[in-house]
């Protein structure tokens, strides 16, 4: 458990991505099923979709801990990265977005069904509701199979702030969870920004995380 008495530094935690800390729920149980059920896929393109903190980078971790593969940014890819995928049979593309380089996203595409390969594109939104300048682009937008993690339900909530909580070596109550998990907005982002804030306000506070710190970040009296 944090040490109360330590300076108020904002100090970076590893997040754990760990097979076993992946919590499945109604929310996200058919993209992992899905994901999990290699080389039985229906489309050798799949395109995992969810909002920023949604999961998609610990599910991505998770599958390639299981089956092997690489993985880069959409933002890094290049030639060399094209030239490292031959050994490999599985590929991963995070954070899809239009500004991609789309001619060489095109040629990795034909690389992975000239070669049986499987590609897994990680994005906010469907891949095919991406706008690309290139048409062949577009038309093989048309050929993934499409799984969204869903917003989070109640148990899944109750996992992401047990789970970022422990984390950050922070202890708290049942609960106090079960309060927060009644009023907080259904949503990732919000989920891991009230959990930034009531750890910044503890830190500043020097106190353990209670219900007063819990509804001042509410915003409630």
């Amino acid at each position: 458990m944090r040490n109360l008495n330590q300076l108020i530094l904002k100090f970076d935690y590893e997040q754990n991505f760990k097979y076993d800390d992946y919590y499945v729920s109604n929310s996200n149980k058919y993209p992992f099923n899905i994901i999990t059920s290699w080389p039985k896929w229906e489309k050798k393109f799949i395109n995992l979709i969810g909002e920023k903190f949604s999961g998609k980078t610990h599910l991505i971790n998770v599958f390639l801990k299981k089956f092997n593969g690489i993985k880069i940014d959409a933002n890094l890819l290049d030639n060399d990265f094209l030239n490292k995928i031959k050994i490999y049979e599985n590929v991963v593309v995070e954070d899809l977005h239009s500004k991609i380089d789309e001619k060489l996203f095109f040629t990795l595409m034909n690389i992975i069904d000239q070669d049986n390969k499987y590609l897994i594109i990680t994005s906010e939104k469907p891949i095919d509701n991406i706008r690309f300048k290139l048409n062949d682009l577009n038309s093989r937008a048309k050929n993934f199979l499409l799984t969204n993690i869903e917003n989070p339900e109640d148990d899944l909530i109750y996992a992401i702030i047990l789970k970022n909580l422990s984390d950050r070596q922070i202890i708290i109550e049942k609960k106090l969870i079960e309060y927060i998990i009644k009023r907080i907005e259904r949503s990732y982002s919000k989920i891991f920004d009230f959990i930034y804030k009531i750890d910044e306000l503890s830190l500043k506070k020097k106190k353990s995380i209670d219900l007063k710190i819990i509804k001042e970040v509410l915003g409630e009296k």
